[in-house]
């Protein structure tokens, strides 16, 4: 669930997430990339593989059976057993990259059984690390950072103004969004589709697009929470 608990030193209303909460954004991030798969694949085919929307449903997919076989685990946990069932049942280079991510942000969550917006800003923060750590790619390589970064800028900025965890993942929504949408006009500098050089440019990019989609799934499951 989404809890709101008293800060006794502030005096103030503290919205966290438990392990429930995390369980199901990733079931929801699951269903969101179902409901897309022949999307992604669509636009994968166009500048990559036309494999990526078959390997990112395998994986979460996936991902929710183990979950759901694990009762009882903390956040953090989930998050890194997420992060490597990505890692193996994902192919190509989106097991890698959204694996790492997860792995990160599950380490960095730690073994609390809360968290709260400013630890997930933080790890949040160190998934894109790893992200770019990998594939050391950086805004307007048309790559998931593309998504990943606004989103994670957007949280921070609503954390900052006073916004609430549901407000921030909302933002943080609205940008990724928009990074994927400006995707479509640059060209690849990173990963298969920089072959394609000035062919690609045209193409939204299918890494992006599900990065958009895990942060959607994010801020639904926060919102609809009471």
């Amino acid at each position: 669930m989404v809890a709101s608990v008293s800060d006794r030193a502030m005096g103030a209303e503290v919205v966290m997430l438990d392990a429930d909460a995390v369980r199901r954004w990733i079931r929801a991030s699951a269903d969101q990339i179902s409901a897309n798969r022949d999307f992604l694949t669509q636009l994968d085919a166009a500048i990559g593989d036309a494999d990526h929307g078959v390997n990112m449903d395998r994986g979460f997919s996936a991902a929710v059976v183990d979950l759901e076989a694990t009762p009882g685990s903390t956040p953090g946990d989930m998050l890194e057993r997420v992060g490597t069932t990505l890692v193996y049942r994902v192919g190509g280079a989106a097991g890698p990259l959204f694996g790492s991510m997860y792995r990160a942000v599950g380490a960095t969550v730690g073994s609390v059984e809360w968290v709260d917006g400013e630890r997930l800003l933080e790890a949040l923060r160190a998934g894109l690390d790893a992200v770019q750590s990998l594939g050391a790619a950086v805004v307007g390589d048309k790559t998931l950072v593309d998504a990943y970064e606004p989103a994670l800028a957007a949280l921070e900025r609503d954390l900052r103004a006073g916004g609430t965890l549901a407000t921030a993942t909302r933002r943080a929504a609205e940008a990724a969004r928009e990074g994927v949408r400006s995707t479509i006009p640059l060209q690849a500098r990173k990963g298969r589709a920089s072959y394609l050089g000035a062919r690609s440019v045209g193409h939204q990019d299918p890494g992006a697009t599900s990065t958009g989609l895990l942060f959607s799934a994010l801020a639904m499951v926060v919102d609809q929470d009471p």
